[in-house]
């Protein structure tokens, strides 16, 4: 089985998947928010597409360790999940400078500004599952 992470923005929802063996984190993709309906039910079809028993959903900590708007809605949006999936496990993971570790590495490999604006969410989405597979991992 397979793991899943949301990078949940107010526009966009990133999303990544695990390999198989939960060791490396795969963009899938950015899907724009319309409606709570719809973007549950394309959350639904992803998970059943790549088999996922475990969903990583990002929370945005402020820098100080508080808990601000973005982080209360990212726990909302956890809760339904948990609510609509009782089979998943539904993780919160801390994800402070994820979008600034996506950014760079886009940077990095000299993507346009205009194709990182649209590749970003998912980006941040495969640092966020990255760091959780990496916690996760045994270490020798």
């Amino acid at each position: 089985m397979r793991k899943m992470s949301l990078d949940v923005g107010t526009r966009t929802i990133g999303i990544a998947v695990s390999d198989l063996m939960g060791m490396i984190a795969n963009g899938v993709e950015t899907i724009r928010r319309t409606t709570e309906e719809k973007d549950y039910a394309r959350i639904a079809e992803l998970i059943k597409e790549h088999e996922v028993d475990t969903l990583v959903v990002g929370y945005p900590k402020n820098m100080n360790g508080t808990i601000g708007e973005r982080a209360e809605a990212c726990a909302a949006m956890a809760e339904a999940l948990r609510t609509m999936f009782p089979g998943l496990e539904v993780v919160l993971w801390d994800e402070r400078l994820s979008t600034v570790a996506a950014e760079k590495v886009l940077v990095d490999a000299d993507m346009r500004r205009k194709k990182r604006k649209k590749v970003i969410d998912m980006m941040a989405a495969v640092v966020i599952l990255q760091n959780y597979l990496d916690s996760k991992s045994f270490k020798i």
